[in-house]
């Protein structure tokens, strides 16, 4: 955990938590439409008065001492779901670690999500440190994370500035693509956090628990959007058959189908014995779950994505996804049609 900073006697800042205004949402919109425009161009770099600080500065080997209070944050987007706020959040964490810098928490749009997580716990707030005067701020430019140049620009930018008492700020919704350098940081985080102490579940400890997560299609996707985004019924319907064939019989399974809208949209499920349907467990609930099933089948989406990543228990995740699964046995990639290498799965049981 980070080590806290000297901060302002008798700052004292809490979480600020709640959905934007309209006002919000509207800057955020237009920053948005802005950041996409710039990509690519000049201007993607150049608005920033922390690359201009970068050039003045010099392109030598400009290396902050180590061990002051410098940090870095990203802010989760309060407009948007918990798989994408998430998504965020995990963003900020690697990013401090790439570029040596401490991380600050953000909390999510919720004060039931955070101490939820509890990815906060001892954690210094990024609020604290912006509300402080004895800091500095800087806002970091948005840079694609698959190109190794401007992540070297980025860093670079960041060494020019060589003094104690720094917070830098990612880029409104900074990717990070990979998303899985982060797997081991999480799940310390979040089993380790106190509000593991209230966690109730609906498992049963005498059986092996499956959970099935489905992504709904959104109304206001496409169909072209579906074919890359969705899976159907049908392929976790597939998964799960496969799966239970290569669990030993001495197991007793249960199976907890996690997703949205009514239980007779589920037909592909009727076959399956001992199959239960949390259609109206809470996203807090069900995230909880697919954490701690000793299987979980996850879809295209990140609110099953980022329970992958924390869980101990055996991933079935789709082959096609836009993020990246750590290389771990853990993980079993099925294809489109929901096959997958069985035998890998056969020997979690031998």
């Amino acid at each position: 955990m980070a080590e806290h900073p000297q901060i302002s006697q008798n700052l004292v800042v809490s979480p600020n938590y709640g959905k934007l205004s309209k006002w919000d949402k509207l800057k955020r919109k237009v920053k948005s439409i802005i950041l996409k425009k710039i990509v690519d161009t000049p201007l993607q770099f150049k608005l920033y008065p922390a690359y201009w600080h970068y050039r003045f500065q010099g392109k030598g080997d400009r290396r902050a001492p180590v061990n002051l209070n410098r940090f870095l944050t990203q802010k989760p987007n309060y407009g948007a779901g918990i798989g994408h706020q998430l998504a965020n959040w995990n963003s900020g964490l690697y990013y401090a670690g790439l570029f040596g810098l401490k991380y600050a928490h953000s909390p999510f749009s919720t004060k039931k999500w955070d101490e939820f997580l509890g990815f906060g716990q001892d954690e210094i707030l990024a609020d604290s440190l912006l509300n402080d005067p004895k800091f500095k701020v800087v806002r970091l430019p948005s840079f694609n994370s698959t190109r190794p140049e401007e992540i070297e620009l980025v860093r670079n930018i960041i060494r020019s500035y060589t003094q104690n008492n720094i917070l830098f700020l990612l880029e409104q919704d900074q990717g990070y693509k990979a998303q899985c350098g982060t797997s081991d940081l999480l799940k310390a985080k979040f089993f380790n956090a106190r509000s593991r102490a209230d966690d109730r579940l609906i498992f049963s400890e005498d059986t092996f628990n499956i959970a099935v997560h489905i992504r709904r299609r959104m109304k206001i996707e496409t169909p072209e959007v579906w074919s890359t985004r969705g899976l159907g019924n049908e392929y976790f319907a597939t998964v799960l058959r496969n799966t239970l064939k290569n669990i030993p019989s001495e197991k007793t399974v249960a199976i907890y189908l996690f997703s949205q809208g009514e239980v007779s949209e589920f037909p592909e499920f009727a076959e399956f014995e001992n199959i239960n349907y949390c259609v109206d467990m809470g996203p807090v609930e069900s995230v909880l779950h697919m954490i701690n099933a000793d299987l979980l089948i996850s879809s295209k989406s990140s609110f099953s994505y980022k329970p992958a990543l924390i869980s101990n228990g055996i991933q079935i995740a789709p082959k096609t996804f836009w993020h990246f699964y750590p290389e771990t046995d853990q993980y079993i990639m099925a294809d489109n049609n929901g096959n997958f290498e069985q035998q890998k799965l056969k020997s979690k049981f031998i």
